[in-house]
């Protein structure tokens, strides 16, 4: 017999899965995880989502009971009750001067938990104005939250990093100020783990996941929750337009973004910039949700026995909605795109709504949000605002 290297346990646990898969015969005793890492028999878990809930395929054909329905599942699967009661107790410190602006940091209490500190901008003039909830990315950078969006005016060592951001994702721009000076209200508050609320190590990301599940509750749910009652409180504002109330965000942020829309009726309409696909279309070797780690704020366990993720934005329709993407992003795989594009418009049609959904692929750009794309964005708001 000939020598051979001895086998790597990985090496071993992954041919063993190979071969049993070739045989059609994996027992939960034999299962193995292959790259990704995903389970050996994963193609089957794929197979077993249907999206039984989805609109379309339900059996619920009245739309407006659809959307009721709908929302009342997601709504469960968050794990985190709503928190109407709760005061918002709002209060502003470090007040500054832009350019046709009024900066403020507003703390205020999105749950009965603890309070969360944001940027609050307000145009010079007479309102009420429409007004923005601007959503920050995730991007794997923690010391920065709401002031990878709102220039930070209020801390130096915070600005550098931002301006660095900025930079290397919106072209030099914070959006928010741009905003704010175009007349928009602009709230901006720090996720759970950013800026003023963390910084969370990249590798804590998981743990503090598996906490909340431990005590009951869920991390994704939590931000939900907070970005929906963030969108009741900026509606509330006397200087604001209840009717006239947008979600913006990019990555991250995008999720944010339509989620929120799905969840509140006060977006009026939302723009979302590099977070849109199938979920199976996601769920393939090498893609970054396979990690863990940043995908547990954007995981409601079990949803997806009853919705794919164009699923739960389609619970805004028929309001207006905007998404844009890079041809060249790989965190979303084009076929991904396609699909939930495709799922998106076919909702939004059958409430002869099409010209209110906008999709757009930027085929020469990755994950980013540049100026043409923030150009499209206001335009757009203008428009349907």
């Amino acid at each position: 017999m000939g020598t051979h290297e001895p086998l790597g346990r990985r090496t071993f646990v992954v041919g063993a899965g190979t071969a049993l898969l070739a045989q059609g015969a994996v027992s939960g005793a034999e299962a193995a995880v292959v790259d990704g890492p995903l389970p050996d028999f994963h193609p089957a878990l794929k197979d077993a989502l249907t999206f039984p809930l989805a609109w379309g395929r339900s059996p619920v054909r009245d739309f407006r009971a659809w959307r009721r329905a709908a929302r009342a599942t997601v709504e469960e699967h968050l794990l985190v009750e709503r928190q109407d009661g709760t005061p918002y107790a709002p209060e502003t410190a470090g007040r500054a001067q832009g350019e046709g602006y009024t900066r403020e940091l507003v703390t205020v209490s999105l749950t009965r938990y603890e309070r969360v500190r944001g940027a609050l901008l307000t145009p010079h003039g007479r309102g009420p104005f429409p007004a923005v909830l601007l959503l920050h990315d995730h991007g794997a950078k923690f010391d920065i939250g709401k002031e990878k969006l709102v220039r930070p005016w209020y801390d130096d060592t915070r600005l550098a990093s931002a301006r660095a951001w900025a930079d290397k994702y919106f072209s030099g721009r914070f959006v928010g100020d741009e905003l704010a000076r175009r007349g928009y209200v602009v709230l901006c508050l720090d996720a759970l783990g950013w800026g003023d609320r963390g910084p969370l190590a990249y590798d804590q990301q998981q743990a503090l996941a598996a906490n909340f599940y431990n005590l009951g509750s869920s991390l994704a749910g939590l931000m939900a929750r907070e970005d929906q009652r963030a969108a009741a409180f900026l509606a509330g504002l006397d200087r604001v337009d209840a009717r006239r109330v947008a979600a913006v965000g990019f990555s991250m942020g995008a999720y944010r973004a339509w989620q929120t829309a799905a969840l509140s009726d006060h977006i009026a309409a939302a723009a979302s910039v590099c977070w849109m696909t199938g979920l199976k279309e996601m769920m393939v070797p090498g893609n970054n949700t396979l990690r863990g780690q940043s995908a547990y704020y954007m995981l409601h366990p079990g949803l997806a026995r009853h919705l794919d993720i164009p699923d739960v934005a389609s619970i805004a329709a028929p309001r207006p909605m905007l998404f844009l993407d890079g041809g060249l992003d790989t965190l979303f795989p084009a076929e991904g795109v396609r699909v939930a594009y495709d799922k998106l418009r076919a909702v939004w049609r059958s409430r002869h709504a099409e010209e209110r959904i906008r999709v757009k692929t930027w085929p020469e750009l990755g994950h980013v949000f540049t100026r043409e794309m923030q150009d499209a964005v206001f335009s757009w708001l203008d428009d349907v605002l």
